[in-house]
């Protein structure tokens, strides 16, 4: 009785530890949820404010604003392209990572424009934009070789794909309307030994019988006996002949 209390006892333990388990495994998902659709909106409303300030503000605020605008996107879209190519091609594991060597540089760029944003002294800043517009140019174009690399990557591999599906299609095709058809050849003659039976008795060539009846003597004429000539019911039958 006591190790069923306790077979019982220790299941119970171990449900209420997986259900905990199962707890915070769920609410670790839902924390990690809300945290992306935080981070997503407040990109979203930052590249709103920024895209607002480079067409709308003039002046260094918004060429500061096109700046961090362009290094903002350039580095989004490789870091999606990258991860998206990743998980069916492996060797781009190695552009990943150096990509993620260059997210560093570019997340002290996009820090120091947002700082340089609330500077007030706009004559400095103004006179550090060609040093920061030549940063953003080598990070935006290193980051956009390794997107249209990858791009360009799996292009040729799709291309290289459709081109052996094609290949065998056209096989394939060839192969379903290639059909033979026997010509129809006339068979052998018929033979006296082969499939007919050769002609036995009265079974002669309609050709011959002629022949025999020619080679055949003609019959000579008899004169009719008077013995056998016919009689009819109305004739009276002949009388003896007397002799005196």
């Amino acid at each position: 009785m006591e190790a069923v209390i306790l077979i019982l006892g220790l299941l119970v333990v171990a449900f209420m530890a997986l259900g905990v388990y199962a707890t915070v495994k769920v609410v670790g998902a839902a924390r990690r949820g809300v945290d992306r659709t935080i981070s997503q909106a407040r990109r979203t409303v930052e590249d709103t404010t920024l895209r607002a300030k480079s067409y709308g503000q003039l002046g260094v605020g918004g060429e500061l604003a096109q700046l961090r605008l362009s290094l903002r996107t350039s580095m989004r879209a490789t870091q999606d392209a990258l991860r998206a190519g990743v998980a069916e091609d492996a060797s781009l594991s190695e552009s990943l990572g150096l990509f993620d060597r260059l997210s560093v540089h570019g997340l002290e760029l996009d820090a120091e424009l947002k700082a340089l944003e609330r500077e007030p002294d706009k004559a400095t800043v103004s006179s550090r934009l060609p040093g920061l517009k030549q940063r953003t140019a080598e990070i935006t174009r290193s980051a956009d070789s390794l997107r249209w690399a990858a791009r360009d990557r799996a292009r040729k591999f799709a291309d290289d794909e459709l081109s052996a599906l094609n290949a065998q299609i056209d096989v394939e095709a060839g192969a379903l309307r290639h059909w033979t058809t026997a010509d129809s050849a006339p068979g052998p003659a018929p033979e006296w030994d082969g499939g007919a039976e050769a002609p036995t008795g009265d079974q002669r060539p309609a050709s011959d019988a002629p022949d025999e009846d020619r080679r055949k003597p003609p019959e000579a004429i008899t004169a009719r006996d008077p013995r056998r000539s016919t009689t009819y019911p109305w004739q009276k039958a002949a009388r003896p002949e007397t002799t005196n």
